[in-house]
């Protein structure tokens, strides 16, 4: 890391302090392992995330962020042949108990995927309510619907006149921001972020990042990211995955974003923030 990013760390030291903080939890992973198959892709991941902050998820490419990212949502069950181990507790119960609805479960932990994803005939506007309409929601505020989550996803500004045009018609940057806004207006608790800026420009990336500390005042953000300096500027807590080879991944490390990019414990994590493999 560079003395620049460094310091960049170092300036975030009052506000990670304050995320220390002892919070409830949005969501706790507890001895998670997962298969595809007979493959074991992650063993014994425990992580917990407290309310209104961001993680990230770093590590190098294959070993396992996505998958787990998955499991929190129950989308990992959607794969055939895909299995688990070990529960997720969100509002206290496991999210995978027999009694659980998977589709309440996506409402309140929504996602958001690597590549934007609106319905690219459907207006704008049709977009942010077509999570509602899906779902069954009854709600009859939809201009103020609009409205909230454009302007939560920082896109009101932009749109705000052209509100029937297709959604195809945006930037990849502005059609990410929609999506979330569609995410938004479901009401999550909890927002998963799978790689949201690796299709974007530099300057998408920016307004998806402020979008991202702005979100994470109100709602749980859980991002996986192979963009180490992105970690730093969005995250309050970061987890470390790593896998051997033909082993499953694990979490190496995890804690506050400041230690874990300036004083980690476990040299893996030194080289790897360090840029020095994956």
């Amino acid at each position: 890391m560079s003395t620049a990013e460094f310091e960049s760390v170092q300036t975030l030291e009052e506000q990670m302090v304050e995320s220390a903080a002892p919070r409830d939890l949005a969501m706790d992973a507890r001895n998670l392992s997962v298969w595809f198959g007979k493959r074991k892709v992650l063993e014994g991941v425990n992580i917990a995330f407290p309310e209104r902050t961001c993680t990230a998820l770093i590590g190098p490419s294959g070993c396992g962020k996505s998958t787990f990212i998955r499991t929190l949502n129950r989308l990992h069950e959607l794969i055939p042949g895909a299995a688990l181990a070990g529960s997720v507790l969100y509002e206290g119960k496991d999210i995978y108990d027999a009694d659980i609805d998977p589709v309440h479960i996506r409402l309140k932990i929504g996602m958001v995927f690597q590549k934007p994803n609106p319905f690219p005939s459907m207006t704008i506007r049709g977009n942010v309510l077509s999570g509602l309409k899906l779902s069954g929601m009854k709600r009859d505020d939809h201009d103020a619907i609009v409205e909230s989550t454009l302007t939560s996803a920082g896109l009101w500004n932009e749109v705000k006149d052209r509100l029937d045009h297709a959604a195809g018609d945006l930037s990849g940057g502005q059609q990410q921001r929609l999506v979330i806004a569609r995410a938004l207006a479901v009401e999550p608790n909890v927002l998963l972020m799978d790689e949201p800026c690796s299709a974007l420009d530099p300057a998408s990336t920016l307004k998806i990042e402020e979008t991202i500390r702005e979100l994470s005042k109100n709602v749980t953000i859980i991002i996986v990211t192979h963009n180490m300096q992105q970690a730093v500027r969005v995250s309050d807590h970061t987890a470390f995955f790593l896998a051997a080879e033909n082993e499953p991944g694990h979490v190496v490390e995890q804690g506050l974003t400041t230690e874990i990019f300036s004083n980690p414990k476990d040299q893996r994590t030194l080289d790897y923030v360090n840029g020095r493999f994956g």
